[in-house]
């Protein structure tokens, strides 16, 4: 999962010390009769959880308010939120609701349910190609995290060039030469296309480059692709220029490219971790010519990867019980400690306590890196914590 939704809770100037956050998870999908005496219960439910752990009226009542305000829709499955100092800092849809509603008040963010519930859709950028050009488009699954969005980009046209609907070279020399610069123009239209996908690439936003129309000429932009580009491009059935074309096809299609790639990055990740973790040197290993590796393992392990900005890839395992043990914060990201003698030598004052996998979370958010739910017989890190790295010492 990217985390770059998580910067609301990042942002503004670092207090004293951690400030307490109230995180609310909930139930939003009964689009039924009773649906407005179910949120009213819901509402009533995260209010006394929130009283009785001792948050503070103004954050209680922004909360209340949020979930007062909301309509009564049954979409998304559900939501949560994160309030502090009485003000509401981040609203986030579910794809899955919660069994109940669960509000914590506590030193950080509650942000491991997120994994489980949030989902994850990858954003792409959609190129529909014919012999003429292409018609291109973002699909961003989160825009602004909150929302589905589908953001047409404009088109890439190549020279346009009478086309007899010829793919075999004919007999007669003027036809061969016809031939030869209809093809010439083909070839000129492919590069048109590859170079506007790749000017457009870094800018995008997109983890998947979705190429769809027809056969030839798609392969054609593929293959004109940088050899940077290509490996996150995909060729797709489906899809078409013309007007009032059916979009089910495609649309199916780029569902199904998605779980693949999110599948193909999960083992990945997974490959990595394994790969580094059992050679001489990996990271959190002892003796005097230890040094860190390409993978953490457990938690003073990634915890110290954690505090050096080393996690590119934050390993999680929700069925492990490390995941779930206390840690040590301070208002930092990077504040973070097995113990607390250990908080107050990394110069923080007052540490507070905090699970392991929302400060590990919050870590990853601010260093840019991803964080990854691994299913229990996926053969994850010991422990249910582990982390691919950036670079090694």
């Amino acid at each position: 999962m990217e985390l770059a939704f998580l910067s609301p809770l990042l942002a503004g100037p670092l207090p004293e010390r951690a400030k307490p956050w109230a995180s609310v998870y909930l139930d939003t999908s009964r689009a039924t009769e009773d649906a407005v005496k179910q949120q009213d219960l819901r509402r009533r439910a995260v209010a006394r959880q929130l009283a009785d752990q001792g948050a503070d009226e103004p954050t209680r009542a922004a909360v209340d308010g949020t979930l007062a305000a909301a309509p009564v829709s049954g979409t998304p499955a559900g939501r949560a939120l994160f309030a502090t100092e009485g003000s509401v800092v981040l609203d986030v849809p579910l794809e899955a609701a919660p069994a109940m509603p669960e509000a914590t008040w506590s030193a950080l963010p509650h942000l491991a349910p997120l994994l489980t519930l949030r989902g994850e859709d990858t954003a792409c950028l959609v190129a529909l190609i014919d012999r003429t050009g292409a018609d291109l488009e973002l699909r961003d699954g989160r825009a602004n995290g909150h929302s589905r969005a589908r953001v047409r980009l404009g088109s890439a046209e190549g020279e346009q060039w009478q086309d007899r609907g010829h793919r075999s070279v004919p007999a007669d020399r003027y036809g061969w030469h016809y031939e030869q610069r209809l093809q010439d123009t083909w070839d000129q239209t492919a590069q048109v296309i590859a170079d506007e996908l790749t000017r457009r690439w870094p800018d995008s936003g997109a983890r998947l480059l979705v190429l769809a129309g027809d056969a030839r000429e798609r392969r054609a932009v593929h293959n004109r692709l940088p050899d940077w580009l290509q490996p996150h491009a995909v060729e797709v059935d489906g899809g078409a220029r013309t007007a009032g074309a059916s979009s089910e096809a495609l649309d199916r299609r780029i569902a199904e490219a998605k779980t693949a790639y999110r599948t193909e990055r999960l083992d990945d990740a997974l490959d990595q971790f394994h790969a580094g973790r059992g050679r001489p040197g990996e990271h959190g290993a002892s003796g005097p010519d230890s040094s860190p590796g390409p993978a953490a393992e457990g938690i003073p392990a990634v915890l110290d990867a954690a505090r050096r900005h080393q996690v590119a890839t934050l390993l999680l395992d929700e069925s492990a019980g490390d995941p779930g043990r206390q840690v040590w914060v301070g208002p930092g990201p990077d504040q973070l400690a097995s113990r607390r003698t250990d908080a107050h030598a990394l110069g923080v004052a007052r540490p507070q306590p905090a699970r392991a996998d929302d400060a590990l979370l919050r870590a990853a958010a601010a260093a840019g890196a991803e964080a990854v739910l691994v299913p229990t017989e996926a053969g994850g890190p010991a422990g249910g914590v582990g982390a691919v790295l950036r670079w090694s010492d």
